[in-house]
């Protein structure tokens, strides 16, 4: 399972209906945040993520994308947490977060891990690498690729048989990448299993003018999501803040060959009705989506 839920697509203001920036993603037993913005833990009850959290990746610090921790440290150390929490971010994330999250506050009962990255780091999840890569924004910013390990190939027991390999250890061996003797000859992996097959990709761009660096993160990728504060009228403002229209996302998109994109951080104007900004992004691209909060991506294994 790789589910993505969408906890806040506002931009820097909430409304009755979009909260403030954060995603949720939940596979291989482990949950991690994207940005955490006011408000989050509410959404994380509201549609059902759980808390079980085991890392919180920061896009950059503007407010509306890491407030919403404090108050999620302080409740998960309420509910009596003891697991370590880690914390990934841009510099200043260190000296920030430091300040933000524990100064004048009783100690939480649980240790908690802040880690800078720069681009080229990589994080190690189970069977996954979460990679920071450089993104253009008004402070020190980062965009992160969620990449899992490939899969190996299909194995085919027939084949196997037919070489003389015979059913039990041997077939292990083979389906693990081992080569294994049978009577007079070798017999290797790749006679009896097709080519590996690639993991999932999810892409987070944060908030970002559109840049190379998304096209190379998100090269075929199964989802991109990337800001899309403005439409095209407004495309001097999305220049003079560092943000996006939604047709820029679409034209990333297309570039990179993503499998689909989900638009979010969308201005308070279109917050009612963002049948404008989808419109113009199906203009360029039409593999895309507005986000809304609570909206739930099932990402399936490739075949």
């Amino acid at each position: 399972m790789l589910r993505v839920t969408f906890l806040g697509t506002s931009a820097a203001q909430p409304t009755a209906g979009r909260n403030l920036t954060g995603l949720a993603l939940r596979r291989a037993g482990e949950l991690v945040l994207f940005d955490c913005g006011e408000g989050t833990q509410r959404q994380m009850i509201r549609y059902g993520t759980g808390f079980d959290v085991a890392a919180i990746f920061f896009t950059h610090f503007h407010a509306d994308h890491y407030i919403g921790a404090i108050g999620l440290l302080r409740t998960l150390s309420m509910l009596g947490r003891e697991a370590p929490l880690r914390l990934y971010g841009p510099r200043p994330a260190r000296r920030i977060l430091q300040v933000m999250l524990f100064t004048g506050t009783d100690a939480l009962s649980f240790p908690v891990e802040i880690h800078e990255l720069v681009p080229g780091d990589a994080v190690r999840l189970t069977g996954a690498d979460v990679r920071a890569y450089p993104t253009a924004h008004r402070t020190p910013s980062l965009g992160y690729a969620l990449v899992e390990d490939a899969r190996p190939g299909r194995f085919h027991p027939e084949r196997a048989s037919a070489l003389g390999v015979p059913p039990g250890p041997l077939f292990g061996a083979l389906q693990h990448g081992r080569p294994v003797e049978v009577k007079d000859r070798t017999v290797r992996p790749d006679e009896v299993m097709e080519p590996a097959r690639r993991g999932r990709a999810v892409v987070v761009t944060g908030d970002t003018r559109p840049v190379r660096e998304t096209v190379e993160a998100a090269r075929g990728a199964d989802l991109l999501v990337h800001d899309a504060t403005f439409g095209d009228e407004e495309q001097g403002r999305a220049e003079e803040t560092f943000h996006s229209t939604a047709r820029e996302a679409a034209l990333v998109a297309r570039e990179a060959g993503v499998r689909h994109l989900a638009l979010t951080h969308l201005s308070t104007r279109y917050d009612r009705d963002p049948t404008p900004l989808l419109l113009q992004a199906r203009e360029e691209y039409p593999a895309v989506g507005v986000a809304h909060d609570g909206l739930v991506l099932e990402i399936p294994l490739p075949g």
